[in-house]
């Protein structure tokens, strides 16, 4: 079991961080926030967004699930959860960029290319939840049929963001920021294995690296 006194401890140093002094952080931040960005990630404990980004509190507004999937707007539809956090984020905090933000190695992702988000043979929960996807798991089974699972995974992650993107797009009052310049979309993909951030591009429709790689000194 997980000692707890290393959680409280950290808490400790978050205080002293932000609290201590006249000029803390939540002396600004008590009286609301206002985020620039909204972020929807998957629940993974190894992609915290707010670590990723090196973002403080109030930064960004971050919607976690599983996958990091968006249904598509349905006014009365089901798991309402998620619509009302992006409803919140657009027409309360007025954000003005929405990340998607998925990652290598997903479980829900391995879920869902497993069957269990068809079958839901052994979850009890999640294949209603990841059905959401059920797109991308078929574009790979027609186009990646016979490439190993980790291909097809990888495939699904990034093709279940661009999925998710388009869902976006699919709530009026978020297709009419965009449309306006008032707000931008981004798809990003955290390589676990090779400590990238890659990006979606609308007009090539693939992923690529954000952000250079350090250069090894010789």
């Amino acid at each position: 079991m997980a000692d707890i006194a290393t959680f409280l401890a950290g808490f400790e140093r978050f205080r002293e961080k932000y609290f201590a002094g006249d000029d803390s952080v939540y002396s600004r931040l008590r009286q609301g926030q206002s985020p620039r960005a909204l972020v929807i990630s998957c629940c993974d404990s190894r992609a915290d967004p707010g670590m990723l980004m090196g973002a403080g509190p109030g930064d960004i507004f971050v919607v976690r699930n599983v996958a990091n999937l968006v249904p598509p707007y349905r006014n009365g539809a089901e798991m309402p959860g998620i619509r009302a956090d992006i409803e919140f984020a657009v027409k309360s905090l007025n954000v003005e960029h929405i990340i998607i933000l998925g990652h290598s190695g997903c479980g829900g992702i391995r879920a869902l290319m497993d069957g269990e988000g068809i079958t839901e043979n052994h979850y009890e929960f999640i294949g209603t939840w990841v059905i959401i996807a059920k797109a991308a798991r078929e574009r790979v089974l027609r186009e990646l049929a016979g490439e190993p699972d980790a291909v097809q995974a990888r495939a699904c992650g990034q093709w279940a963001i661009s999925l998710s993107l388009d869902n976006l797009l699919s709530f009026p009052w978020i297709r009419e920021r965009v449309e306006a310049g008032t707000m931008a979309l981004h798809g990003w993909y955290f390589d676990i294995d090779a400590g990238e951030l890659l990006g979606f591009s609308p007009e090539t429709l693939t992923f690529a690296p954000l952000v250079a790689k350090p250069t090894v000194a010789t």
